[in-house]
C-alpha cells in the first residue's frame, strides 16, 4: 500500500489559498443584502424606505446573478482552456477589486456594474478553486478531505462580513474619508462604502501566495504532451456525458433553489411573522402605510421641486416613529440569519468528516436530502406559528442541510467530468443550474406563490412562509427523485 505524500510549506499555501478563496467568496456575495439598500437610497437621493429602493434591491440581484451565471459559464471554459491557477487568480483580483471600486460609485448604474462584476468573479472563482484542488492533490484521500475542509471557510465569510458590518457601523464616523463620496446632507461617507471597501482584503495575501504555488500538474502535462483536447459547451451534452451534465445542473438547481426560494426569503419576509413580532407587526403596519403614501407622493414630485423638502421632513418623521420598532424586527432578523450561517458551518463541517469516511457519493447526497424532506414542511407549516427556539433550531438545521450540498457538489463535479471539461461541466452545473435557475426561485416564492396564497387581500409575512414552504418542499421532493440518477465517480488510478 503507497503512503500519501508528505505535506509540504507548497501544500499548506494551496490549502491556504483555497481557503481563503472559498471564505471570501461569501463574505463578497455577502455584502449585497447589508449594502445594497443604502447604497441605491443614497444613489437615488430617496429615504431609505421608498418603493423604488426595494424594486431596485430585487433588480440589482436579479441583474447580478444573471450576469454571474452567463460569465461564470463563460469562466469554466477559460479554466479549461488556460489553466486553473492563472484564472482562479484572475477571478480572485475581480471580485477583490470590483467591490473597493463600488464604494466610490457616484451613480446606480456605476454601482450595478461593479456588484455584477463582484458576483461574475466569484461565480468564476469558485470552480476554478475546486478544479485545482481536485488536481493539485494527487493523494485521492488528500483531495477529498481538504475539498471538503477549505469550503467549509465559505461558511465563516457570513459570519466575518456580518461582524465587520457591525463594527463599521459602530466606528465609521471615526475613519477617515479616503476619498469616498459623501452623500447629500451628510458630513461622513456611508458606512456601506467602508465595507465595500473590505472587499479588497483578499487581493493581499493571494497576491504575495500565489507565486509560491504551482499550476495543476497533469493539465500542464496534458498540454505540453498535446494531448489536451480543446474544451466545448457541445461536448458537455456527448452521449457519455449528458446524462451526468442534465444531473448534476438539476441537482444543483435544487440545491440553490431551497437555499433562496426558503431559507433567505425567511431572513426579511417571514421573520415579521413570528409569534414574537406580532404586536411590532400591528404597531408597524400604519406607520409603514403612512410612509408608502408619503414616498408615492415624493416620486410624483421632479427632482427640483421644492415641495419635496416638506415630504422628506414628514417622510424622516415616520421613519424616527418606526426606527425602534424596526430595531427589534432586525434584530430577530439577524438572529435567524447567524442560525442559517452557524448551520451551514455545521453542514459543511459533517459533509468533510464523511467524505473523510469514504462513503459512496449517492449515498452521501441522500444523507442530506432525507432529512429535508421531513423537516422542510415541518419548519415553515407547523413550526413558524409557534415561533420560538424550536423554529430556530429548525430553520439552522434545513440551512446544515441545504449548505452542506453545496460542498457535495465542489467535490463531486471534478471527478465526473473529464480533464478538458472539468472547468466547462462544473460551471454548466453551478452557474447555469444553480446561479441563474435556482436563484429564481426567490422570485417564484415571494412574487408568484405568496400572492396567490394572499388572494386579494394584504400579502403577509404568514403568506410568504407558506409559500416557502411550498417551493421548498417541492424542490426537494424533485431532488430526492432526481438524486437516483447521478451516477457514482469512476475510480480514479
Amino acid at each position: 500500500m503507497s503512503t500519501p505524500p508528505k505535506f509540504t510549506t507548497t501544500t499548506w499555501l494551496i490549502i491556504i489559498i483555497a481557503s481563503i478563496g472559498f471564505l471570501f467568496d461569501t463574505y463578497e456575495l455577502l455584502m449585497t443584502p447589508l449594502v445594497a439598500a443604502p447604497a441605491i437610497a443614497e444613489l437615488l437621493k430617496v429615504p431609505l424606505n421608498n418603493p423604488m429602493v426595494t424594486d431596485w434591491v430585487g433588480k440589482l440581484l436579479w441583474i447580478a446573478a444573471l450576469c454571474g451565471g452567463v460569465f461564470g459559464l463563460l469562466g469554466g471554459w477559460l479554466v479549461d482552456r488556460f489553466g486553473r491557477k492563472k484564472i482562479m487568480a484572475a477571478s480572485i483580483f475581480l471580485y477583490s477589486f470590483s467591490p473597493f471600486c463600488a464604494a466610490f460609485a457616484t451613480s446606480l448604474p456605476m454601482f450595478v456594474f461593479f456588484r455584477s462584476t463582484t458576483f461574475i468573479g466569484v461565480c468564476v472563482e469558485f470552480v476554478a478553486a475546486i478544479t485545482w484542488l481536485a488536481e493539485v492533490f494527487p493523494d485521492k484521500k488528500d483531495k477529498e478531505k481538504w475539498l471538503g475542509i477549505t469550503q467549509a471557510f465559505a461558511s465563516l465569510g457570513g459570519l466575518l462580513v456580518t461582524g465587520v458590518s457591525v463594527w463599521i457601523s459602530k466606528h465609521g464616523a471615526e475613519l477617515p474619508h479616503w476619498g469616498l463620496p459623501v452623500g447629500l446632507g451628510a458630513t461622513d461617507p456611508g458606512s456601506w462604502r467602508y465595507l465595500l471597501m473590505t472587499g479588497i482584503l483578499p487581493a493581499i495575501p493571494i497576491a504575495l501566495l500565489l507565486p509560491f504555488v504551482p499550476e495543476s500538474q497533469v493539465w500542464k502535462d496534458r498540454r505540453a504532451a498535446g494531448s489536451l483536447k480543446r474544451p466545448s459547451f457541445g461536448a458537455l451534452f456527448a452521449p457519455e456525458l449528458r446524462r451526468v451534465t442534465l444531473v448534476t445542473a438539476a441537482l444543483s438547481a435544487c440545491a440553490y433553489g431551497i437555499a433562496f426560494g426558503a431559507l433567505q426569503v425567511t431572513v426579511a419576509r417571514v421573520t415579521p411573522g413570528l409569534p414574537e413580532l406580532r404586536e411590532t407587526s400591528k404597531t408597524l403596519a400604519p406607520l409603514r402605510k403612512e410612509a408608502e403614501g408619503l414616498n408615492l407622493e415624493l416620486n410624483k414630485l421632479a427632482p427640483t421641486d421644492p415641495a419635496r423638502k416638506d415630504l422628506i421632513a414628514k417622510i424622516k418623521e415616520n421613519f424616527g416613529k418606526s426606527k425602534p420598532h424596526n430595531d427589534k424586527v432586525k434584530e430577530m432578523a439577524d438572529k435567524v440569519q447567524l442560525r442559517q450561517e452557524l448551520g451551514g458551518l455545521v453542514g459543511r463541517i459533517i459533509l468533510a468528516v464523511l467524505l473523510i469516511w469514504g462513503i459512496s457519493r449517492v449515498a452521501l447526497l441522500k444523507i442530506f436530502q432525507i432529512p429535508a424532506l421531513i423537516l422542510l414542511p415541518l419548519t415553515y407549516f407547523k413550526l413558524f406559528e409557534q415561533g420560538g427556539s424550536a423554529f430556530l433550531w429548525a430553520y439552522g438545521i434545513c440551512g446544515l442541510l441545504t449548505v452542506a450540498q453545496f460542498s457535495y457538489f465542489g467535490e463531486y463535479l471534478p471527478k465526473v467530468f473529464p480533464l478538458h471539461l472539468r472547468g466547462t461541466g462544473g460551471s454548466f452545473a453551478t452557474n447555469v443550474g444553480g446561479r441563474m435557475i435556482g436563484t429564481s426561485m426567490a422570485f417564484v416564492t415571494t412574487s408568484f406563490v405568496a400572492p396567490m396564497l394572499a388572494g386579494n387581500g394584504p400579502l403577509l409575512p404568514s403568506h410568504v412562509a407558506m409559500a416557502a414552504g411550498y417551493v421548498g418542499t417541492a424542490i426537494a421532493v424533485i431532488s430526492f427523485l432526481v438524486g437516483f440518477l447521478l451516477p457514482e465517480p469512476k475510480a480514479e488510478d
